[in-house]
């Protein structure tokens, strides 16, 4: 089923491809929107964007492999579905390895893609949902005091300075200190123990905040 609010983008250097794509996909009620180059795509979005992309391997400028490396190092990940008419194995082997849906040789049926646009859109969502929880928890931990992230920093990095005692000789401040500043960074972080802090941070990949 289409998602309603998520978009297909349809990336290929092949007009007819393009064409033929993103009316099958409209007339199914999805949102697409298409472009001729791997360039063209990020002039028109930084990767801020949500859905799924229908990437052709084998364009000129950039290929497809090198937006799918180029949207991870900046931390924008999209789902791919790959679609190529000379495809090799290692080309789809590394592409499946950087987290890639799918790699199909064309032709290939509507059906099947289909499928795999629909699985891709899933794994959007799950993205981005993901990704609205770590910065729930980032603006939490953004009403810390300079302090307060340092005990939270020591406790991070080094499971052995959990102890009141050990952060306040590393601190060079008092072990009853060093409770209040816990007992506020639990408060504002809506959290009852130090062991649900460490969690929640190396479950949201914060463990350096």
């Amino acid at each position: 089923m289409p998602d309603s609010v998520q978009t297909v983008f349809i990336v290929d250097d092949d007009a007819a491809i393009r064409t033929s794509l993103s009316r099958a996909l409209r007339k199914r009620g999805y949102v697409v929107e298409v472009f001729d180059s791997a360039l063209a795509f990020l002039e028109a979005h930084d990767g801020h964007c949500s859905g799924c992309l229908i990437l052709d391997q084998g364009m000129p400028g950039m290929t497809g492999l090198e937006l799918q490396e180029h949207l991870a190092a900046a931390g924008h990940p999209l789902p791919i579905i790959f679609i190529t008419g000379h495809g090799g194995v290692p080309e789809s082997v590394q592409a499946i390895k950087r987290g890639a849906v799918d790699f199909l040789e064309k032709p290939f049926r509507q059906s099947v893609l289909i499928e795999r646009i629909d699985a891709a859109l899933e794994m959007a969502r799950d993205l981005a949902r993901t990704k609205d929880h770590n910065r729930q928890i980032r603006r939490k931990f953004d009403r810390l005091t300079a302090r307060e992230l340092e005990i939270v920093q020591l406790m991070l990095a080094d499971p052995s300075a959990v102890s009141s005692k050990e952060i306040g000789r590393r601190l060079e401040i008092s072990p009853r200190t060093v409770d209040h500043h816990r007992a506020r960074i639990l408060e504002k972080l809506e959290l009852s123990s130090v062991v649900e802090l460490i969690d929640l941070a190396r479950r949201s990949n914060l463990d350096q905040v």
